[in-house]
């Protein structure tokens, strides 16, 4: 019987999220995900949770090394652990499938009150500001616009104390606010209350400039108490330099998908994120190639911003290094992750088709950050492994997964908030 608070995560992406309320001590029920390189990446973080509390711990670390395929670490892990991870698209054609397979994992697990919580967000494109700058009808027409409505379906079967809704700040302004006027609306058909907060992952100690809309809500019976989420500072002072400093230097399309070996140690910022947390094998610490043209607009981007403190617009190129014939928008195309800030620019899914927005600042390296810097800057644990679909690892898959995530530190902190309402009297 699971004496920890439990929850399920819908549109559970690669879990960052959720592993966020699992460092918390909440007790995972079942993650729904569409994506079926994500739900790898899920089940082998569930096979490390588990082997890490059951004393297999060795076994994973094996894997980390290559010395084990993943079939083998999946081979000792409970078949109700795998089956906690349903690789379903969230709807009508699915939900009774969906909500069969939770009743007998809430049944496995004793549960006698069912789920205490519901985490997760919809797809975000649909959304989002540029998504919808880039899309010839604004994404008017996008079917993901309305999943929410099947997140209220999981509010109205499991009936949770409360839930924690995630999405793009464009939320708030997409179709002039009706999205998020029906949300609410729907949740309180369903007898929910809700708040919304917009927070900025560098006031949790993210060296990273992302700002999201988290939605809190509750159930009618309740009468929380709301952490002051927005009111929050719990920067450091760190610097984005702290993300690369112990890792080994690469060449464009060098690097290996299993066990590398550090350049240095952890320094305090990885340490007290939980990034660099005891392990030896550093994995996917992998750079795409990239073109001599893409590497000349690298060293220019990279020369003028630690020479002149000033990023490059794509008009300023040299005629024969200019291939795009938009010249008014995304004149920023080009970008250096500044390690001299306290925070990088925002790690979005389009880091999965190139590397340009997210420029390694050492211009000896002259490369686009790796899937290793680039799931540091959103928090990630260094002992994180992002699946592809095949038994060996892809950088595209990762570089997606971990653009679409929830910064698992940002994510800790609201769990350990909203723990402390679960267990208000």
């Amino acid at each position: 019987m699971s004496e920890k608070l439990t929850f399920i995560d819908l549109f559970a992406g690669a879990g960052g999220l959720s592993e966020g309320f699992i460092r918390a001590g909440y007790d995972p029920v079942a993650h729904v995900e569409i994506d079926k390189a994500a739900c790898n990446t899920l089940t082998t973080r569930t096979a490390f949770h588990y082997l890490k509390d059951t004393g297999g711990f060795k076994t994973y670390k094996e894997y980390l090394r290559g010395a084990v395929s993943r079939d083998d670490l999946y081979r000792d892990i409970p078949k109700e652990l795998q089956a906690s991870v349903l690789n379903y698209a969230i709807g009508p054609e699915n939900n009774a499938a969906i909500f069969s397979t939770i009743d007998r994992l809430i049944y496995d697990k004793g549960i006698q009150n069912q789920v205490d919580l519901i985490i997760g967000g919809p797809p975000c494109q649909a959304y989002s500001l540029v998504g919808r700058a880039r899309s010839e009808n604004g994404m008017k027409k996008d079917p993901r616009n309305y999943l929410y409505k099947q997140y209220t379906t999981f509010l109205e079967k499991y009936r949770p104390k409360m839930f924690v809704f995630e999405n793009v700040i464009g939320l708030k302004s997409a179709k002039n606010g009706a999205y998020l006027r029906d949300m609410e609306r729907l949740f309180f058909q369903k007898g929910y209350k809700m708040q919304l907060f917009t927070l900025e992952a560098n006031r949790f100690n993210v060296l990273q400039k992302r700002r999201r809309v988290i939605i809190i809500g509750w159930r009618g019976d309740f009468a929380p108490t709301l952490p002051d989420l927005e009111g929050m500072n719990l920067y450091t002072g760190n610097k984005v330099a702290s993300v690369f400093d112990d890792l080994p230097p690469l060449n464009a399309g060098d690097g290996v998908d299993k066990y590398q070996r550090y350049a240095g140690g952890a320094n305090s910022y990885l340490s007290a994120a939980g990034i660099r947390n005891g392990i030896k094998e550093l994995t996917q610490h992998i750079a795409r190639p990239h073109t001599r043209q893409d590497k000349d607009i690298y060293r220019i981007a990279v020369e003028q911003w630690n020479n002149e403190g000033k990023r490059l617009d794509y008009n300023d190129l040299p005629a024969g290094l200019k291939s795009h014939n938009n010249r008014a928008s995304f004149v920023d195309r080009f970008k250096v992750v500044a390690d001299n800030l306290n925070y990088s620019q925002t790690i979005v899914a389009h880091i999965s088709k190139d590397g340009h927005y997210y420029i390694h600042p050492d211009i000896e390296q002259n490369r686009s950050i790796s899937v290793r810097e680039a799931a540091r800057l959103q928090s990630f644990p260094d002992d994180f492994y992002f699946e592809g679909i095949k038994q060996e690892g892809s950088r595209t898959a990762a570089f997606k997964q971990i653009g679409n995530a929830v910064p698992p530190v940002m994510a800790f902190k609201i769990a350990e908030e909203i723990n402390k309402v679960l267990c208000q009297k």
